[in-house]
């Protein structure tokens, strides 16, 4: 299995390097995900600037998931710029499909939150993508698979 998923957004493509030895199985699901389609067409329902921007919730609100909730695999990966995390409700157990890039410093989340990988290339596409909880005109994933 690469270690390597590509991000295909409608801004451009974002290579994401996970983290398999510090989330086993948050990077497991998301691979899973990504290369069975759940993720292609969604939209980044909550970009706000200087924090993040989250994806992964087919209802577009922030409220919904692939049905199958995961057990936090806190680490020691702090949430800085290119940072991808698990988003969540209050149980720390509750993570799913759901999931957010840090456009910066983010570390009041560390340890609260299952980091899972890291942009290596194209962090400009997030960057691009449009403000908002939710954006008017929001982004969208055009594709998200494990990378060849």
């Amino acid at each position: 299995m690469s270690n390597r998923l590509v991000l295909t957004l409608d801004t451009g493509a974002v290579t994401i390097e996970t983290f398999p030895d510090k989330a086993p199985n948050h990077v497991a699901r998301i691979a899973a995900l990504a290369d069975s389609g759940f993720y292609d067409g969604l939209a980044l329902h909550r970009v706000i600037d200087g924090f993040m921007a989250q994806m992964g919730c087919p209802r577009g609100d922030g409220r919904g998931g692939s049905g199958k909730k995961l057990e936090a695999e806190f680490n020691d990966v702090s949430h800085q710029r290119g940072i991808c995390s698990m988003a969540r409700a209050a149980d720390p157990d509750s993570a799913d499909s759901q999931f957010f890039i840090c456009f910066d410093d983010a570390s009041f989340l560390d340890g609260q939150y299952t980091v899972w990988g890291r942009v290596v290339d194209g962090m400009e596409h997030v960057d691009a993508a449009q403000r908002g909880e939710p954006p008017a005109k929001p982004t969208k994933i055009v594709s998200f698979r494990t990378a060849a």
